[in-house]
């Protein structure tokens, strides 16, 4: 089904996504069909955020995991698919928030807020993202706490590990850029 389609039969959340204890805060502010998956959700935070989606992730819904169920870990904790439940199955509306955590090992925690409920525009192409605040940490650079160790090396060039992370970094990295139409380039390739 295409976005333009879904939208018009579903209302539309406005979610902003927030990089929990990122300081200053890291958000994305998306509009979104009421009747997408989690799965499909989940690809629509890669993109708004700008994670390259290399790692597992997790949504918890009132107390139930749904992501990429690991049969070979259920007898740790079940985690249902996240292709099988849709957003309005669980929204009771504006202000509902409920986690989205990428990347286990780093911890890249989100708390997803359903800001508004919306009517579709037959003239927007859903998803699409309206605003935002600050680059997407890089992947692997040990969740809020490494990144905030990442940018103090990168802007003292006396740190030991200066040019080193540079590199890393592929030679420059602004931590307050934001780029809203590059943003919505990826998300309509969803």
């Amino acid at each position: 089904m295409s976005p333009r389609k879904a939208a018009a039969d579903a209302a539309i959340y406005q979610l902003k996504i927030t990089l929990r204890d990122a300081k200053p805060p890291i958000w994305r502010r998306v509009q979104v069909p009421s009747d997408i998956t989690l799965a499909k959700l989940h690809q629509i935070i890669q993109a708004a955020m700008g994670w390259y989606d290399c790692h597992l992730h997790e949504f918890e819904i009132d107390g139930q995991l749904y992501g990429e169920p690991m049969p070979d870990m259920d007898m740790f904790v079940e985690i249902k698919s996240d292709r099988t439940c849709r957003l309005h199955q669980f929204v009771t509306g504006e202000k509902y928030k409920f986690p989205y955590m990428y990347d286990m090992g780093d911890g890249w925690d989100h708390q997803i807020l359903v800001e508004k409920v919306l009517p579709p525009d037959p003239a927007v192409r859903y998803p699409i993202c309206i605003k935002g605040k600050r680059a997407c940490p890089p992947e692997d650079c040990g969740g809020v706490w490494g990144y905030g160790e990442l940018l103090e090396t990168i802007r003292d060039p006396q740190h030991p590990e200066h040019d080193e992370m540079l590199e890393w970094l592929g030679g420059n990295f602004d931590a307050e850029a934001f780029d809203l139409e590059a943003t919505n380039f990826r998300l309509q390739q969803i």
